[in-house]
């Protein structure tokens, strides 16, 4: 039996047990996709606080929701859908959030203080960059460029067309590049 083939049948009897109210089996699947969720949350929100939030939300309504998710392949897409439908929630009832400038990035790997200064300008910009687009294309671009979907998926998660999705991500990539421009310019 191949590796790919045993990791799905494992899969599977987690979330079979997880739906037979095992608390153990669930909570290791949420600790499998815990990091898919927070990390999604947060580009999408912006900050840590919010965004532990929003997962909490999730892991929630995945608790709620288990049996009627069909199987194992389905999960990361009913994730990624209900991640963005709750942020969407969550930005339209707290529309005094902090500013994306001031979010906390997930540490990276031991490296170079410059390096590390770099990669902190970098995440500054993305967040700033980030903030000035609308949810929708926020949504998408986050979806497509930062979580590797691909358009067909996005379009899936975001419930559009793929020609919707491909025209959101078109119009986020130059608000953006337009942004950073702005940004370098001023700097310099």
């Amino acid at each position: 039996m191949s590796d790919l083939t045993l990791g799905a049948m494992m899969a599977e009897r987690t979330g079979q047990a997880a739906e037979s109210d095992d608390l153990a089996a669930f909570e290791a699947l949420m600790r499998q996709h815990e990091r898919l969720v927070l990390v999604t949350a947060l580009r999408l929100l912006g900050n840590l606080p919010d965004a532990q939030d929003a997962s909490q939300e999730v892991f929630l309504r995945l608790y709620r929701n288990l049996g009627k998710i069909a199987e194992e392949r389905a999960l990361a897409g009913w994730l990624y859908r209900v991640t963005v439908n709750v942020c969407h929630d969550q930005r339209r009832r707290r529309r005094d959030t902090t500013p994306m400038e001031a979010a906390g990035d997930i540490p990276s790997s031991g490296a170079d203080p410059q390096q590390l200064t770099a990669e902190a300008e970098r995440s500054r910009v993305l967040r700033m960059s980030l903030s000035i687009l609308s949810e929708k294309e926020r949504a998408a671009l986050v979806l497509r460029d930062l979580e590797g979907l691909s358009t067909e998926e996005v379009a899936q998660v975001l419930g559009s067309s793929e020609g919707t999705v491909r025209s959101q991500i078109s119009q986020a990539r130059i608000k953006m590049r337009d942004f950073i421009e702005r940004h370098c310019r001023r700097r310099k």
